[in-house]
C-alpha cells in the first residue's frame, strides 16, 4: 500500500463486544480478538508459520526480529513452555496471533504456562482471530505491516486509523539491517551438544575440529549440531573481520542464520565472506548466511511475496534427486538468475521452485536456504553438518 493510499477507509467487520485486542493491517483490514500475553502495542511484518509443534523455537528464533507471527496451528501452548526449547534467551519476535485462546499445558516437560512466558518477556498477543482469513490475506496479497493492540479492559476504545497509521509509518524489512539487533556483542566459546530424553544437552568435550561460528542470530541448536559433529564452537559478533576471524586459527567458518535484509547486512558482512573464500577456509552458511555467501558471489536478492516459514517444506537435491522435508523461515531470496559462473545451484524448493542452496566451484564452500537443525522440524538436513565436517577434514 503506498502512502497516497494511507487515507483509505479501513475494510472491517462492525466490532464485536468482549473484545480488548485487535490485529489491524496496512490497508486497514481489521482482526478483532482477545489479548493474551503483554499489553501495548506491537508494529511488525505479519507473517505466518505452519508448524504444528515448536512454538516455543519458533518465537525465540532471532530470524523473527521485526515479525508478527501468525500461527496456522490453532492449538498453542499445549506443552507449556520450558528453559531446555529456546532458540534465544531474549526474544526478538514482536508478538503473535493465534486462532484459539492459549491452551493449557498438557505435557510432563512443561515448567510453565505460554501466556506468563509472554508477558515475562513483553511480547503481545491476540487470540480469537480468524487465521485462515488471515492467512489467504497474507498468501494473496504479500506479508503485511501490521500492529497488534491488547488493551486491559474489553470495551475499551480502539482507535483502528491511529494503529493502521503507526503500520504505514513502520519502514518494513526491506533495507533494514536487523543483524545487529540480535547478534552477540563479544566472542564467546560453546560446548553444548545434542539433547536426549535421558539426560538432556550433552557436553563436547573431545573436539577433532574448530569452527568460528558468525552470529548474525544464530540459533542455539544451529551450535549444539556443530558441538555434536565434533567441533570446538566459537561464536563471534556478526560485524566480525575475517582478520579476526582467522586469527582464532579455525579449521571452518560458519555463517549463521539472521533476520532482516542480506543486503543490508551485506554492507559489512561480504567483504568479510570474501576475505575467508580467498583464503580457502572450509565455509558453510544458512538462512542468511546462505544469502550473504551468494552476494559476496556477485548474486543478488530479493524480498519474497510471503517468504517461507514452516515446518514441512520439500526441498530437493539436485545431485542426488533426495528430497528432505525442511524446517524454513525466510522473507528474502537468492535470485537464481543472478548466480554467477562457478556458483552451483544445489537445492530447490519444490513449493515455489525457489532456489534453496549453493557450491562453489573450486572452494570449499556450500549454503542453504533452510533450516537444518530441525528446531523445530523434521531431521532429514542434519547430514549437511557431516558435510561441512568432512571438508574441514580434507575430504
Amino acid at each position: 500500500m503506498s502512502e497516497a493510499d494511507s487515507t483509505a477507509q479501513p475494510h472491517h467487520d462492525a466490532r464485536p463486544p468482549g473484545v480488548n485486542a485487535a490485529v489491524v493491517l496496512e490497508d486497514g483490514q481489521v482482526f478483532w480478538g482477545l489479548g493474551a500475553g503483554a499489553e501495548g502495542v506491537a508494529i511488525a511484518e505479519v507473517c505466518f508459520n505452519t508448524s504444528l509443534t515448536g512454538y516455543q523455537e519458533i518465537l525465540t528464533d532471532p530470524s523473527y526480529a521485526g515479525q508478527i507471527v501468525t500461527f496456522t496451528f490453532p492449538h498453542i501452548g499445549n506443552v507449556g513452555v520450558n528453559a531446555e526449547d529456546v532458540e534465544t534467551d531474549t526474544p526478538a519476535v514482536r508478538g503473535c496471533i493465534l486462532r484459539a485462546d492459549i491452551t493449557e499445558p498438557a505435557n510432563w516437560r512443561a515448567v510453565g504456562h505460554l501466556d506468563d512466558w509472554l508477558k515475562k518477556h513483553q511480547l503481545v498477543c491476540v487470540t480469537g482471530v480468524d487465521t485462515r482469513r488471515l492467512t489467504r490475506h497474507i498468501r494473496d496479497n504479500g506479508a503485511p505491516r501490521g500492529t497488534l493492540i491488547h488493551l486491559p479492559e474489553v470495551d475499551e476504545d480502539i482507535d483502528i486509523k491511529a494503529l493502521q497509521a503507526m503500520a504505514l509509518a513502520w519502514p518494513g524489512l526491506k533495507g533494514t539491517d536487523l543483524a545487529k539487533e540480535v547478534s552477540c556483542t563479544q566472542s564467546y566459546s560453546w560446548d553444548q551438544a545434542a539433547w536426549s530424553i535421558e539426560s538432556g544437552y550433552a557436553t563436547q568435550n573431545a573436539p577433532t575440529y574448530h569452527v568460528v561460528a558468525v552470529d548474525f542470530g544464530a540459533k542455539k541448536n544451529i551450535l549444539r549440531c556443530l558441538a555434536a559433529s565434533g567441533c570446538k564452537v566459537t561464536v563471534v559478533p556478526g560485524e566480525t573481520s575475517a582478520e579476526e576471524i582467522l586469527a582464532h586459527k579455525p579449521d571452518g567458518v560458519f555463517l549463521a542464520n539472521g533476520p532482516g535484509d542480506p543486503a543490508a547486512t551485506g554492507l559489512y558482512a561480504v567483504p568479510m565472506i570474501k576475505a575467508i573464500l580467498d583464503a580457502d577456509m572450509p565455509l558453510f552458511g544458512i538462512c542468511l548466511g546462505h544469502q550473504m555467501m551468494a552476494l559476496a558471489m556477485g548474486a543478488t536478492t530479493s524480498k519474497m511475496h510471503m517468504g517461507h516459514r514452516g515446518a514441512n517444506h520439500p526441498v530437493k537435491d539436485l545431485a542426488t534427486g533426495r528430497v528432505e522435508i525442511t524446517s524454513q523461515n525466510h522473507g528474502f531470496v537468492v535470485e537464481r538468475d543472478s548466480l554467477p559462473d562457478g556458483v552451483i545451484e544445489t537445492h530447490t524448493s519444490l513449493f515455489d521452485g525457489t532456489l534453496e542452496g549453493i557450491r562453489i566451484e573450486g572452494k570449499k564452500a556450500f549454503s542453504v536456504q533452510y533450516h537444518p537443525e530441525a528446531s523445530p522440524g523434521p531431521q532429514d538436513s542434519h547430514y549437511l553438518f557431516e558435510r561441512f565436517v568432512e571438508m574441514m577434514g580434507g575430504d
